[in-house]
């Protein structure tokens, strides 16, 4: 192998760029007219034109990325993940081309690439399946017989791809019919493939995977496993490594089974072997009962976190395998020591959905690859290189950004909108979890919503940090993790905390009309020089705060105390990060400054601060009984008519954008007054689509 080229983009091209150079491995990039200046592009040796933004025209055309591979004179080419990553007839192109695949033998893929045969191989094998219908008849009856035979609720889901597309939970009979309609739907345009299977629905489950490699000799050992329990919307949001609260022989058990269905289809690379665990099936010995998923044939988007417990470079391991080397390392050689946590930060609003959004990146900083004590949550990383793989850190802890993007990069509607992997590691789950908060907080983007608020909440939320996690989790603890529809009020004591060290951090622009006497201070010849900031809470209330020298007045005095000046002092230790002394307190912060307002984050607990008045607060979108379209995309399902009534949480219409099916719904009750669109039709973002009007 003398010339890789990577058939992907963004922060995995990236990372497949990194350790192949490290290698000494020439690179080649592909790029659509999307990509044209992308980070990936201008890192490899060479890069490729190979199409328009659709994925279809680009990085989904193997005829194009073949041709891309002939004329860069690479011998072989990587897959990433996604994509084509795990398509057996592309593999198999590949190497009738002549050239190397990294990844396994397509008769593997194929063996793993339907739930339904991969299921059938793992009953062979001897590795428990979760009970189903995995059948060749997808008619209506036949589906819905096999639904009461298996009894409700159950699960639909698409026996080819993943990712939750053509996933449906069914709780009752009556449901059972439109469900399987929309699942065949979004599996057919998601995969070309519109088959289901049906399988029991776990209550209580836990998403635990091994990583699993091998090679061309018949070598298979397993790198531990990872818990990806925490998912929304059949997404995984947080991963890590080793899974909490496993006993040794769950441990051992499911890295055994693991090895044995890579065994069972001859695999040779990186895989991964995903497993349900049922909280509610336990054994004499307190283990949960456990079935096989599926089989991801390529490397995982959390790959990281199982590097960072092993120290293990896995994209090294799979350019070795390819060019026909053993394994690095046996069995007994593979050690896990301390513990990782890895967060996906996406272009995405929480707050309605986790609606995808898109534009262009003003302004992005990443804490990346930096080290950090046990300080606990707070701690700020510094801001060092993106993308390298990090080994075990020994008694340290340190934290790893993957990402694709930089400022100025597009968040566009034609591919998946994660903007980087926030990884953190430390010597135990507990510092894991720390330098993870603390790592989001000294993440920086501007210029689309992204859910990085949400990821610290929820790393941060007592119960995950007791290790108290299924698939569920996020669903159950919604109104503590800000989705309950009402904004969340940062504590008291922090509210206070941040406004003082917005205070110290920042003088507020003059308003339109200010007095610049009153507004910077009153200095006088031999008096203290004094400063006047006036901020306003997310709440509308303001709060007037005077500097004199380090004593601070105007926070308000805790009951029945009177008020007194506080010291303070403070100083900025990077571009964003923050160190104050509080009152005698060391609080770490990182301040980011926006044209009209200041947001202090503090042990991943975010304050937004105002530094002007509010004006008259906006209608809410669809308040004023227009629902608008979020982002471009294709009307796939219209449920209203000119002059029904509809309450507020009424489904009004489908749309498909960004790969996904999303519900809009009314804001309000009342009468559609109008119907701007018909099931087919392509939307603009901000297209008028209902327009509702209240009684």
């Amino acid at each position: 192998m003398k010339k890789l080229i990577i058939a992907n983009r963004g922060e995995i091209a990236r990372r497949i760029i990194h350790t192949a150079h490290r290698m000494g491995i020439a690179t080649v990039a592909v790029y659509s007219d999307a990509d044209r200046n992308a980070l990936h592009v201008r890192e490899a040796g060479q890069a490729v034109h190979i199409g328009p933004a659709p994925a279809a025209e680009s990085y989904l055309d193997s005829a194009r990325l073949l041709d891309a591979a002939a004329r860069s004179g690479a011998d072989a080419v990587h897959p990433g993940y996604g994509f084509l990553s795990e398509n057996a007839d592309f593999a198999d192109a590949v190497r009738g081309a002549g050239l190397l695949f990294v990844g396994p033998p397509a008769g593997a893929m194929r063996a793993m690439g339907l739930k339904d045969g991969a299921k059938a191989v793992m009953k062979k094998t001897g590795v428990p399946t979760t009970p189903g219908y995995q059948g060749d008849d997808q008619s209506l009856v036949r589906l819905e017989r096999a639904a009461a035979q298996i009894g409700f609720p159950l699960l639909i889901k698409a026996v080819a791809g993943g990712g939750g597309k053509g996933m449906r939970a069914v709780h009752a009979k009556a449901e059972f019919a439109e469900a399987l309609l929309a699942a065949q739907r979004e599996a057919g345009r998601a995969f070309g493939n519109d088959g289901v299977l049906l399988e029991k629905l776990i209550a209580r489950p836990r998403h635990v995977e091994v990583q699993v490699f091998a090679d061309a000799a018949g070598n298979v050992v397993h790198l531990f496993e990872r818990d990806c329990s925490l998912q929304r919307r059949h997404q995984k949001v947080i991963e890590e490594a080793p899974a909490p609260g496993l006993s040794d022989r769950l441990r051992h058990t499911l890295g055994v089974a693991a090895c044995a269905a890579a065994t069972a289809i001859a695999y040779e690379g990186a895989g991964t072997v995903e497993f349900i665990l049922d909280l509610d099936a336990v054994d004499a010995a307190g283990d949960p009962a456990f079935y096989f998923m599926e089989m991801n044939t390529r490397l995982q988007v959390e790959h990281p976190v199982t590097e960072a417990i092993t120290g293990f470079d896995l994209v090294e391991w799979q350019l070795r395998v390819a060019r026909g080397e053993m394994l690095p390392a046996s069995q007994a050689a593979i050690v896990a020591t301390g513990h990782a946590v890895e967060a996906r930060l996406y272009a995405e609003d929480p707050e309605s959905g986790f609606l995808p959004s898109t534009g262009t990146l003003t302004r992005v900083r990443f804490p990346s690859g930096a080290t950090f004590t046990n300080g606990g949550a707070g701690s700020s990383a510094r801001d060092v290189s993106v993308g390298e793989p990090t080994g075990r850190g020994g008694q340290a802890g340190w934290a790893r950004v993957d990402s694709g993007v930089e400022t100025g990069s597009e968040i566009s509607v034609f591919y998946d909108p994660m903007i980087a992997k926030v990884i953190a590691y430390g010597p135990d789950r507990a510092s894991a979890i720390d330098g993870l908060v603390a790592a989001l907080d000294g993440c920086v983007v501007a210029g689309v919503k992204t859910n990085r608020a949400f990821l610290a909440r929820l790393v941060d939320h007592p119960a995950f940090r007791a290790g108290e996690i299924d698939t569920g989790f996020i669903a159950r603890h919604e109104v503590a993790l800000g989705l309950g529809g009402a904004a969340l009020a940062p504590p008291a004591a922090t509210l206070a905390d941040a406004l003082i060290v917005a205070a110290l951090a920042t003088a507020p622009p003059l308003a339109p009309g200010a007095n610049p006497f009153t507004r910077h201070g009153d200095w006088r010849l031999n008096l203290p020089a004094r400063r006047y900031v006036d901020l306003w809470t997310s709440g509308g209330e303001r709060v007037a705060l005077t500097i004199t020298g380090d004593a601070i007045e105007g926070l308000a005095p805790a009951a029945g105390e009177p008020p007194t000046p506080l010291t303070a002092t403070g100083r900025f230790t990077g571009d964003v990060t923050f160190a104050a002394d509080i009152a005698g307190r060391r609080v770490n912060a990182v301040v980011v400054r926006e044209d009209d307002h200041i947001e202090v984050r503090i042990a991943g607990v975010a304050a937004r601060l105002s530094l002007y008045a509010p004006r008259t607060a906006a209608v809410e979108p669809g308040g004023d009984g227009r629902v608008v379209a979020p982002m471009p995309g294709r009307v796939l399902a219209l449920d209203v008519r000119t002059g029904q009534t509809v309450a507020a949480g009424d489904r009004l219409l489908v749309l498909e954008a960004m790969k996904m099916e999303h519900r809009l719904t009314a804001k309000l009750a009342g009468t559609v007054r109008s119907v701007h669109v018909a099931e087919g039709d392509q939307v603009g973002d901000g297209m008028v689509l209902v327009e509702i009007e209240a009684p």
